[in-house]
């Protein structure tokens, strides 16, 4: 069964478009926000329009994202949405009609495709690399596709947070040869059930796709064509592309001295990509990577704690709420597959929490809370230090 045939059968990721109207699903990459932070240095202009191709949109998670946050931000924007499955496109533009959204074209198209239709801006693609017979390819071809000054938002399946999936879909595969879709999917469900105990799947917490729906159970362990990244490779196939990582998501999770004893240090000589790559093998939790990416040699203004006319946003809480956890324990959880991670932030940094709303610069935060230019970026830097490396402040001007 192919790729194509397989997505028309089940569209992934499901999604009822008539629930657009009670919520909207955000997530990274491609949320604006995170897009300007992360490709154009929190300083865009997006009073200027943007060109947009969401390659590979499934039934249009980023698509409705981006068309969403961007309409009710007012900011112009022109998206093209590519997918090879007809009967995941009409899911997304069903969404985007519910939702009354504007300036989407969509094409039945394969992202190899992407350089006849570009440039553009920006560019997602999200889980759809990891399952080209070719990825280097799929890399090339958004390269291609992409302006100068623009950037990339992917997600790969990462090998060690998956571990027990790639058996099973060996496994699977072998079994149901010939097979209908449907036959292969009662094949596969029956079967789970007579996995053991003691089989990696079964022992790996994080991986709960397949309890969700058809389509995801399907795309998790009767997947035709898949192949996970370790972010070393990830990193290897951008290299060879002509491009660099700008980010990954969050930076936290691939530091290796985060995984590291205290007074161990990093062995001298070793690069930041084997150092990650280390750090993915000792954290084992990792089932994505979500990375942004540039042309390679292009020089990226990354956000800059100092600078008076950054915009910082909040992704997870809101700086009331951040700022009361601050004060009265002076760290925040997060919770990710299989871990918590506790954040320490000084809770002398609680008032300068309390007033970010996404739409104030620092210069103008530190004269709301009253402190001379030395002291606030001392206490910024130390905010800066904290929630920057977790994905947890963006800097970006989508609403100035």
């Amino acid at each position: 069964m192919s790729v194509e045939e397989q997505y028309d059968t089940y569209p992934y990721p499901t999604r009822n478009p008539m629930d657009e109207y009670k919520r909207l699903v955000t997530g990274s990459p491609s949320f604006p926000i995170e897009i300007d932070h992360f490709v154009f240095g929190g300083k865009r202009n997006w009073r200027k329009p943007i060109r947009i191709l969401i390659a590979g949109g499934g039934t249009g998670d980023a698509l409705v994202q981006i068309a969403q946050v961007l309409t009710s931000a007012g900011r112009p924007y022109d998206i093209t949405y590519m997918d090879l499955s007809t009967a995941a496109r009409e899911v997304a533009e069903t969404r985007i009609d519910a939702r009354k959204l504007k300036n989407v074209t969509y094409k039945t198209a394969s992202l190899l495709d992407a350089p006849d239709f570009g440039p553009f801006d920006y560019i997602d693609c999200c889980g759809v690399l990891h399952h080209l017979p070719d990825p280097d390819s799929g890399f090339a071809a958004l390269a291609d596709a992409l302006a100068p000054e623009g950037g990339l938002g992917l997600m790969v399946y990462a090998p060690y947070g998956r571990s027990g999936v790639y058996p099973l879909q060996s496994a699977f595969g072998a079994l149901s040869q010939g097979m209908t879709a449907a036959e292969r999917l009662k094949l596969g469900r029956k079967t789970l059930k007579n996995v053991p105990t003691a089989h990696p799947f079964r022992r790996n917490p994080t991986v709960v796709d397949h309890k969700q729906s058809d389509a995801e159970f399907y795309d998790l362990l009767l997947h035709s064509q898949d192949r996970p990244f370790t972010v070393g490779e990830l990193c290897a196939a951008l290299d060879r592309a002509e491009l660099q990582p700008s980010g990954f998501l969050p930076a936290a999770q691939y530091d290796l001295a985060e995984m590291l004893p205290t007074g161990v240090m990093r062995p001298k000589g070793m690069s930041d990509f084997v150092a990650m790559d280390i750090a993915e093998k000792l954290r084992g939790n990792i089932k994505t990577h979500v990375t942004y990416a540039v042309a390679k040699g292009r020089t990226l203004p990354s956000p800059d704690a100092k600078d008076e006319w950054a915009v910082p946003h909040l992704r997870s809480l809101d700086g009331l709420r951040l700022s009361g956890l601050v004060a009265r324990k002076g760290q925040i959880i997060l919770d990710f597959p299989g871990e918590s991670v506790a954040i320490k932030i000084p809770r002398e940094t609680a008032p300068l929490l309390a007033l970010i709303d996404g739409r104030t610069p620092l210069g103008v935060l530190r004269e709301r809370a009253g402190l001379d230019a030395l002291l606030f970026r001392s206490l910024w830097q130390r905010v800066h230090d904290s929630l920057v490396p977790w994905n947890q402040i963006n800097y970006s001007k989508l609403y100035v």
